[in-house]
């Protein structure tokens, strides 16, 4: 590219940006665009935004880029779409239950019995494989099924982790409270309310 030609892409860049241009440029060298000054003029415009501080603090600035590194999904723009705008029952199945599979252990930590945990794995699990066999066309189905005793051992697990997670809550507050019903109802402030059953057992 000509002097000539790279000048007028900075003016062109400036004038467009508001800013001070200077003299005006040659007037038989008219910027035009073409496939040998694109990228330049590109590339100028993006130095002119960067020294404007345009570029600075946008969200995820210093942070990876989510999703870097993993296998390559084609529809990433769809599922983002689903799931940062929480849209049920939009998309093509295959989306769908990918969408589905990632919050699956959640909705299942929601029951209370096993019976019902079978239930909603296997019901996933048909949906699944009629989705691999829809002749519609879209996305391809990548979720896999998942086994159902092995979920259901998964599910008990994390059942019985959070069962004694409160267990030992209630335990370690268990001292404060005695302590409280203890020194009688004076010590409401520094102990809380007290209830009305409390209240007969202190008097």
């Amino acid at each position: 590219m000509s002097d000539a030609t790279s000048k007028a892409a900075r003016y062109r860049a400036k004038r467009d940006a508001g800013e001070s241009t200077g003299s005006e440029p040659p007037a038989e060298t008219p910027m035009v665009l073409n496939a040998q000054n694109q990228a330049q003029f590109v590339e100028t415009v993006i130095q002119l935004a960067i020294r404007r501080g345009e570029f600075d603090n946008l969200p995820g600035a210093g942070k990876p880029i989510e999703g870097l590194g993993t296998h390559h999904d084609p529809d990433w723009w769809i599922r983002r779409k689903i799931e940062t705008e929480s849209l049920t029952g939009l998309g093509p199945p295959a989306l769908m239950l990918r969408v589905e599979d990632e919050k699956l252990d959640d909705d299942l930590d929601q029951l209370g019995r096993e019976e019902d945990v079978r239930g909603v794995v296997e019901d996933f699990n048909r949906r699944v494989l009629d989705a691999r066999r829809q002749l519609l066309g879209g996305p391809p189905v990548i979720t896999q099924a998942r086994d159902v005793e092995a979920e259901v051992v998964r599910w008990r697990q994390r059942r019985e982790a959070v069962q004694a997670a409160e267990a030992d809550a209630a335990e370690s507050a268990a001292p404060d409270a005695r302590r409280c019903r203890r020194h009688g109802l004076f010590r409401r402030r520094r102990c809380g309310p007290v209830s009305l059953a409390e209240s007969v057992t202190i008097t």
